[in-house]
C-alpha cells in the first residue's frame, strides 16, 4: 500500500501536515483558489499532453496486455480536448506534481484520446469506432473524463472532470490497491478525508432553495420545471466559490431562477423523498448516487427521471451550457449531452456531404 493516502486515512489531517516538511505542503496547490476559481472559456492554445502519455495505435486491449507486462496494475483511458481548461488544469497542475506522475507512470499506462476525434480505436470488446463514436458509448460527458480499467479489462473508477490533486490522489491509490473491489470510492475517501466528520455543517444559503420538508416525489405528481439539486458540505471551499462567484453571476441566477432548486448536506440525516419516490435522508440518497465531490449538482426531469449530475471542478461556462441544455428540454430529444454537442457543433460547421470533419466545439 502507498504511504500517501493510507497515512491520510489514519491519521487526522493537521498530524498529517506537521508529518510534512514545509516544502512539501507549500509546492501542492491542491489548496491554491485558482484550483475553483479561473476563467473556464476554451483556450486559445492546444492541450499538450505529458511525453509519457502512451503513444497508442488505440488498440485497447493490446495496450492493457502491455501495461500488465511492465507490471502495471491497469490501464487509465484518457477523454480530453484539445482547448478544455479543466483539460489542462490535469496535466498542468495534477500531473504537474511530482508524486502524482510518478505514482501514476508507475501503476497506470495513459491512453489519450479526443473526444471529437474520428481517428479509429478498439475497445475492450473488440468494437472499431472512432475515438468520438467510443467517448459517446462510454457516456463522457465532461472532460477530462478517465475510466480506469483493471487488469481484467473491468472498470474499477470512473471520473467525470477535474478533481484537485487530492481526490486525484485518491483515485490513484483507490485503483492501483484494489480498494474497488470491497468499497466505494466515497467510503474510500470519507475514510481518508479527516475534516468529513459526518456532522452538519453551515452551508451556503441562497434565496432561491426551497425550504423542507424535502418531498420531491415527481413520479406520482409529476412538475412543470426541471429540478437542481445541490448536494454540498459545511466547510467546503469549493462550496464557497460556486456561491460566491458562479451562482452570482446574473445570467446564471437568471436561468438558475426558471429551475425548481434545493440544497442538502450531503452527510446530514435530513429526510428526503427522492424524485422516483423513495424515502430516505440526504446522506443516504448521496451515497445511493455515489457522490463524493462537493459541491455536486444534479438535474432531474419533470417526472424524476435525472438529466445529467455536475459532480466534479464547475465554472461559468460549462455551467452555462448544461443549463441551456436543461432548460431548453434538449434531454427530451437527445438524451445525451455529449451527443446535443456534436448536433449543435455540426449544424454551426454545415460540412458537405461525405465530408469528415474533425468538431472541437466550445465546451
Amino acid at each position: 500500500m502507498t504511504p500517501f493516502f493510507s497515512l491520510i486515512a489514519a491519521v487526522p489531517v493537521a498530524a498529517l501536515l506537521s508529518l510534512l516538511p514545509p516544502a512539501a505542503i507549500a509546492q501542492d496547490p491542491q489548496d491554491s483558489y485558482d484550483l475553483y476559481s479561473f476563467d473556464d472559456s476554451p483556450r486559445d492554445e492546444p492541450l499538450a499532453y505529458p511525453d509519457w502519455f502512451k503513444e497508442s495505435f488505440l488498440y485497447l486491449d493490446d495496450d492493457l496486455q502491455e501495461a500488465l507486462k511492465t507490471g502495471k496494475r491497469g490501464l487509465m483511458v484518457y477523454f480530453g480536448q484539445k482547448r478544455c481548461v479543466y483539460c489542462y488544469k490535469l496535466m498542468e497542475v495534477n500531473f504537474g506534481l511530482a508524486d502524482i506522475a510518478e505514482y501514476t507512470r508507475r501503476h497506470f499506462d495513459v491512453v489519450p484520446l479526443d473526444i471529437w476525434s474520428v481517428e479509429e480505436v478498439t475497445g475492450l470488446d473488440g468494437e472499431v469506432t472512432t475515438s468520438r463514436e467510443y467517448s459517446l458509448k462510454t457516456g463522457t460527458n465532461f472532460t477530462p473524463s478517465i475510466i480506469f480499467y483493471d487488469a481484467e479489462g473491468r472498470e474499477a473508477l470512473r471520473l467525470r472532470g477535474y478533481y484537485p490533486p487530492y481526490q486525484f490522489r485518491a483515485a490513484l491509490e483507490f485503483v492501483a490497491d484494489g480498494h474497488y473491489r470491497r468499497e466505494s470510492f466515497r467510503q474510500y475517501l470519507a475514510r481518508g478525508e479527516g475534516r468529513m466528520v459526518f456532522e452538519p455543517g453551515d452551508l451556503n444559503e441562497e434565496d432561491f432553495f426551497a425550504a423542507p420538508p424535502f418531498n420531491l416525489d415527481r413520479r406520482r405528481l409529476p412538475s412543470d420545471r426541471p429540478l437542481a439539486v445541490f448536494f454540498e458540505q459545511g466547510d467546503c471551499h469549493a462550496c464557497d466559490v460556486l456561491h460566491g462567484e458562479a451562482l452570482r453571476e446574473p445570467e446564471i441566477y437568471r436561468l438558475f431562477d426558471r429551475l425548481d432548486l434545493v440544497q442538502l448536506d450531503m452527510w446530514a440525516e435530513t429526510p428526503v423523498v427522492t424524485p422516483g419516490g423513495e424515502r430516505t435522508t440526504a446522506r443516504g440518497w448521496a451515497e445511493s448516487l455515489g457522490l463524493f465531490y462537493a459541491p455536486s449538482i444534479i438535474f432531474f426531469d419533470e417526472k424524476g427521471g435525472e438529466i445529467l449530475r455536475l459532480d466534479s471542478v464547475v465554472r461559468f461556462h460549462r455551467l452555462h451550457n448544461v443549463l441551456d441544455y436543461v432548460l431548453s428540454r434538449a434531454y427530451l430529444t437527445e438524451p445525451n449531452f455529449q451527443s446535443w454537442r456534436v448536433m449543435h457543433a455540426n449544424r454551426a460547421l454545415r460540412p458537405t456531404p461525405g465530408e469528415l470533419v474533425e468538431i472541437h466545439p466550445r465546451d
